[in-house]
């Protein structure tokens, strides 16, 4: 029995209905009110975090259900092994591009030249928990944060990788012990209605969460700084929008499909990334359109939720970009050699960083610590604009897994081409 995710067909909504223009008025007034009502919209904080928890409450079910019946439908188990594989050989690549094109851009454009900053001048107190987290952001301890406690308190935790890992053993577990394990896959499937009827619902919140995130940011850190840092905020910018439509806009191209009809396709969940500042609360809405649009249940199952975590291009954009930013505005020259090190250190500690608002930056903490030249300090330039870059971040590293779970449905001949065109149109 396969799970149903597709929709019955129905009139098209009203504009001033559809989720993405709800989303966009819910920002425009949270922008407004923080900067013009800052004391009263700083408060509003606790509507985009409630959003940010209700999603993320249904986030381990929603993955659990798609990738354990996903693989327990399967006849032939290494599959999993093969699009993971090439999932990996895909994310490995153009993370590592996203890095080298960060720091090609810095070196030609140059944000933080001219600046003359003395490190002894910036007061480190206001960075202690970046640094503090950032030292917990070690390899060793990624690797074993995959394995939870129990088999059940992957469920109840906020790890993907964890809920992604039990779920792959799950899914192993029912497929290898058919047909006696047929009524728990029959269950499970069933259950996948309530699940996503539960994400419709609350998906409903989401302009309430959009408005309440976008005030409390305007609010807290001000329209200006965004005008004293305007080179750095533009350069990433530019450099994303670069990524996107040329580099992805290539491989969607010799993958036979068009990268704005599939931005347009996700447009209600892109205003929702950029809206929260995070590309969690899109991790279900996404995983139901890309079904949708003819992608196997279980290379969607296997490629986003892992792409969450190691596929992350506007992350490690904004890492190289923002590391030689700092150096170049505390006049620190870096050799080729210190560079490519950087380069090395950016590429590991980029890895399992959470698709949440604030990981890049403690990445970035972990990734400075490494290179003594560049003074950890200078993070405290950046701290003000960094909720500013988060939009950007999450949302090229949302299009990037969009794109990625297309091409290894692709190779893997496992993509409906009939529906892909149909759902971008």
């Amino acid at each position: 029995m396969e799970i149903d995710l597709s929709e019955k067909p129905v009139k098209p909504k009203k504009w001033y209905r559809a989720l993405y223009f709800q989303v966009l008025v819910a920002i425009v007034i949270g922008v407004l009110l923080g900067h013009y009502v800052p004391d009263k919209a700083i408060n509003l904080k606790v509507l985009g975090d409630g959003f940010i928890a209700l999603i993320k409450m249904i986030i381990a079910p929603v993955i659990f259900i798609t990738v354990s019946t996903g693989i327990a439908s399967m006849s032939d188990l290494k599959v999993v092994g093969r699009v993971t594989g090439k999932a990996f050989a895909y994310f490995l690549t153009f993370s590592t591009l996203a890095l080298i094109i960060g720091m090609i851009v810095s070196h030609l454009i140059q944000p933080g030249a001219g600046l003359h900053v003395d490190p002894a001048s910036l007061d480190p107190k206001e960075i202690q928990d970046y640094v503090n987290a950032s030292k917990e952001h070690t390899l060793t301890h990624f690797i074993l944060d995959i394995i939870p406690k129990s088999l059940m308190s992957s469920l109840t935790g906020d790890s993907i990788l964890q809920v992604l890992f039990v779920s792959i053993m799950f899914g192993v577990g029912v497929s290898l012990t058919m047909p006696k394990s047929k009524p728990v896959l029959d269950f499970l499937n069933a259950l996948s209605h309530p699940i996503f009827k539960i994400v419709e619902i609350l998906m409903k919140l989401a302009p309430l969460g959009a408005f309440g995130a976008m005030a409390f940011t305007v609010a807290k850190f001000g329209l200006g700084v965004l005008v004293k840092l305007a080179g750095l905020v533009g350069t990433f910018y530019l450099t994303s929008a670069f990524f996107v439509i040329v580099v992805l806009g290539a491989v969607a191209w010799y993958n036979k499909f068009n990268i704005f009809k599939l931005l347009r396709y996700l447009k209600d969940e892109l205003f929702l990334v950029l809206g929260t500042s995070s590309s969690e609360p899109a991790l279900p809405g996404v995983m139901k359109k890309l079904e949708k649009a003819g992608c196997a249940k279980q290379v969607v199952g296997i490629v986003v939720p892992t792409g969450y975590s190691f596929n992350l291009d506007g992350t490690n954009i904004y890492m190289t970009l923002a590391a030689l930013f700092i150096a170049q505005a505390c006049d620190v020259h870096l050799s080729f050699q210190q560079q490519v090190l950087l380069l090395l250190v950016a590429m590991l500690s980029s890895k399992g960083a959470a698709g949440v608002s604030g990981a890049g930056f403690i990445t970035l903490a972990a990734t400075l610590a490494v290179v003594p030249d560049i003074p950890v300090v200078g993070i405290t330039l950046i701290l003000g604009i960094d909720k500013f870059m988060s939009e950007c971040r999450a949302l090229t590293n949302f299009i990037g897994n969009a794109v990625a779970t297309i091409v290894v449905a692709r190779w893997e001949n496992q993509l409906d081409e009939e529906a892909l065109r149909e759902a971008l149109k």
